[in-house]
């Protein structure tokens, strides 16, 4: 595959192209799915690269979104979501469908993100609070999140808001299923495949999930 920097030079090039010129080449009952165009992907066939960065553009970006409550920084990572296919396209298995194996990258980019947000908050107290039972132990404060839920009312985009901030404030364990699942409308099994857990896992996390929601939310409910 050649080199690229940006998936904006892929859909450009999509665009000069005309059209996926992938879609000739393969038998009609292959035509435009993604496995098809990630195989063409690994020829070198960008046009086909640029189609699946148009199928999935805004699904990645909305869903990211809805993990970090943070549009630029959904951007980004949608971005580097695909620069993430896009370099390990050579090693991409049909085990999975593609929308699988495209939400999981997102995924653990998003929660690497959240993680990193959750390091900068931490205020490292030495010398005032220390552990007394573990001298020279430093104990971490997490700053209180000075955003609380806006006041009742039954304006709908109040609502919304409100129900994005709540989400926000899941721990990411128990956030990306319930995303996955009520926003992204994936089934469980996929949700096991994407996050790696057993069915029964993620059920419990998202019957947790809409607990704390529930509990968040009863001004809007």
């Amino acid at each position: 595959m050649s080199a690229i920097s940006s998936t904006s030079e892929l859909l450009l090039s999509a665009a000069t192209a005309g059209s996926v010129s992938a879609q000739a080449a393969a038998p009609l009952d292959e035509v435009l799915t993604d496995h098809h165009l990630l195989e063409a992907t690994k020829e070198g066939d960008e046009a086909a690269f640029a189609e699946l960065v148009r199928r999935y553009r805004n699904q990645i970006t909305n869903y990211v979104y809805r993990m970090t409550n943070d549009y630029e920084a959904a951007v980004d990572l949608a971005q580097e979501t695909f620069m993430r296919v896009y370099a390990a396209a050579d090693r991409y298995q049909t085990t999975y469908a593609f929308s699988t194996y495209i939400y999981r990258i997102a995924t653990n980019l998003a929660i690497s993100e959240l993680r990193r947000r959750k390091r900068r908050r931490l205020v490292s107290l030495t010398g005032f609070f220390q552990n007394q039972d573990s001298p020279g132990e430093v104990t971490e404060l997490e700053l209180r999140d000075l955003n609380p839920l806006q006041d009742v009312t039954v304006v709908e985009d109040e609502r919304r808001t409100a129900v994005a901030r709540a989400i926000a404030t899941l721990p990411e364990k128990y956030r990306a299923p319930l995303v996955l699942r009520d926003v992204e409308e994936r089934s469980y099994e996929e949700i096991a495949s994407i996050l790696q857990m057993s069915e029964g896992t993620v059920k419990s996390r998202i019957s947790r999930a809409r607990t704390f929601l529930r509990e968040k939310l009863q001004a809007y409910l």
